[in-house]
């Protein structure tokens, strides 16, 4: 199956954890931290860029409970611009966080196409059902519908099929190699090898199919056409709808480089992206060591250093403490 990136206990039915002293005293640190006149930016990247996603649904609950307040409202009162907007992103459960990235790429002139794709492709089943049932509990709002709304097309089509949440469980008597041979062929005659692409059937065999299916219908692809799946979709699609196919295709096949990838592109250019390196960063926390190996393979520098020097500030502390854990 495709890699989660929430922690167990977001899938739980229970949504009021059991806390231990430890979450308390990071609670106490906060508060102390924005009490009074003037905040304590250094004790709040101190006490909240090292969280783990676990941690952060425990504080968000906790905080609530024991100052009557919700943190995410706290810090964006305490603080504003990239910086605030990174405590707000870390002040939430990572599907909420989620929810809240989706719902800002889709405001304003335009959709934010690239933050939008790189929440919702690529995840698991579980992930998925956790993040449309978070959206609705937070905005009262459907996700397939909004997300409808804003984005038409191919684009539309796939993160439609990704949201359906119905990547089988790779299973060694089903998804054998005959099987491949098949969904291979399937690929090809729904792109390449028709008049005019089936885009459809081309998503529901990316969205469908488990990790090492797929893998083995790339293989297959490569030697029975010339080129890779990843290929085929440039071949076959544009603009975001492209970006959004190979980024789902490779985050089921190489996630550790995808992210990679994401976090260089949004490190690239003229010009940061804070809001894709922020979410980023946060997100795969968790899996950070894996993906900061995969940045120095791809692009001889460590993924700490590539952070580190990103931004000055306090946003730029913050980047520097959620990285310190890497090599």
């Amino acid at each position: 199956m495709s890699l989660s990136f929430y922690p167990d206990i977001v899938y739980e039915a229970d949504q009021t954890p059991e806390c231990g002293p430890e979450i308390d005293e990071a609670c106490e640190n906060i508060r102390d931290a924005v009490k009074g006149w003037g905040t304590d930016e250094q004790a709040l990247i101190d006490c909240m860029g090292t969280m783990s996603g676990e941690e952060r649904f425990k504080i968000h609950h906790r905080y609530k409970e024991i100052h009557d307040k919700d943190l995410r409202k706290v810090m964006d009162k305490e603080e504003g611009g990239d910086f605030g907007l990174a405590l707000q992103l870390l002040a939430l459960p990572p599907d909420l966080m989620d929810a809240l990235l989706i719902k800002k790429s889709l405001k304003g002139a335009g959709t934010h196409e690239k933050w939008l794709y790189s929440v919702v492709c690529g995840r698991s089943n579980a992930d998925i059902d956790a993040l449309k049932k978070a959206y609705f509990r937070e905005y009262d709002d459907d996700l397939g519908q909004d997300i409808g709304a804003e984005v038409g097309g191919d684009l539309e089509r796939l993160l439609f099929t990704c949201l359906q949440g119905v990547e089988e469980e790779f299973d060694e008597e089903f998804h054998t190699e005959d099987k491949a041979k098949e969904d291979a062929t399937a690929f090809y005659e729904a792109g390449q090898g028709t008049w005019g692409s089936d885009e459809s059937g081309l998503f529901r065999l990316l969205c469908f199919s488990p990790p090492q299916h797929l893998e083995k219908m790339n293989e297959i692809y490569a030697d029975q056409y010339g080129y890779t799946l990843f290929k085929a979709f440039e071949k076959e699609l544009t603009g975001s709808a492209e970006g959004a196919a190979t980024f789902a295709l490779g985050m089921k096949l190489k996630p550790y480089k995808t992210i990679a990838k994401l976090i260089h592109e949004a490190c690239s250019g003229v010009g940061t992206d804070e809001f894709m390196l922020t979410s980023a960063l946060i997100r795969y926390r968790d899996i950070l060591p894996q993906v900061s190996g995969a940045y120095l393979e791809l692009y001889e520098n460590s993924l700490k250093e590539a952070a580190e020097k990103e931004e000055g500030g306090d946003l730029g502390k913050l980047y520097a403490k959620m990285v310190e854990h890497l090599e």
